[in-house]
């Protein structure tokens, strides 16, 4: 017999069970969020420190809007990644951490346009029209942050108080489009310099995490379908 299974009150519980209870332990600390915040944080304060040290290479307009972008892609995986990490682990704490992972994906989208807008175009309305409408990829990026500003408004419990819970969820459901948005723009924007490979990367992650939806999507449609067993 294991040694967990033995009566007494010093008795741990199974390894994994406690595994759990610690993990959510840790998650439900209230330093938990500030640390995540800090930590959310810390890309931009290292490229705005780069930036004030001159220390980001040979044109550090583009390595800020290079940057700003791929840590969009990052947190929008982050934080596509809480459910099904939620659900396989069950650390149901780390529902908590993800609203703010969603506020830090679109905060570093607003930098990554910022920086384009700013950087690349001095603030020229006119100029930054004309090259989005002439440029796909800009098009497709510039889609994927208007797409994101209503989830972003709408992250609050007031929001989803007034909205109810199927229209907020099926509002907040656009963010599959908006991440297949972001590779694209990702993809086209290094199809320039063919390069391929962190596109590559994110593209089978992003993968992997849609189909591991789709699956608990079809599981869930088939057990409602299935008939009950009692009359």
């Amino acid at each position: 017999m294991p040694a967990w299974t033995c009566a007494g009150s010093s008795d741990p519980g199974p390894p994994r069970l406690t595994a759990v209870k610690r993990a959510q332990a840790a998650l439900l600390h209230p330093a938990a969020k500030p640390v995540l915040f800090a930590l959310s944080l810390a890309p931009f304060a290292a490229l705005l420190w780069g930036a004030i040290s001159d220390s980001l290479g040979a044109n550090p307009a583009e390595a800020l809007i290079r940057e700003t972008g791929e840590w969009t892609l990052r947190f929008l995986c982050f934080t596509l990644t809480i459910t099904p990490l939620r659900q396989i682990t069950g650390w149901h704490a780390l529902a908590r951490l993800r609203r703010m992972l969603g506020l830090f994906t679109f905060f570093y989208a607003c930098c990554h346009f910022l920086g384009f807008a700013w950087l690349d175009m001095g603030f020229e309305l006119a100029a930054i029209v004309k090259d989005i409408a002439k440029r796909p990829f800009i098009l497709v990026g510039t889609l994927a942050l208007l797409l994101m500003a209503p989830l972003a408004a709408t992250s609050f419990n007031r929001a989803i108080r007034a909205l109810g819970a199927a229209r907020w969820q099926a509002l907040h459901r656009t963010v599959y489009a908006i991440v297949l948005l972001g590779l694209l723009h990702f993809f086209w924007m290094r199809a320039g310099k063919n390069d391929f490979g962190e596109v590559a990367a994110y593209g089978a992650y992003v993968a992997l995490l849609l189909g591991w939806r789709a699956r608990q999507a079809w599981r869930g449609r088939r057990g409602r379908g299935r008939a009950p067993l009692t009359s």
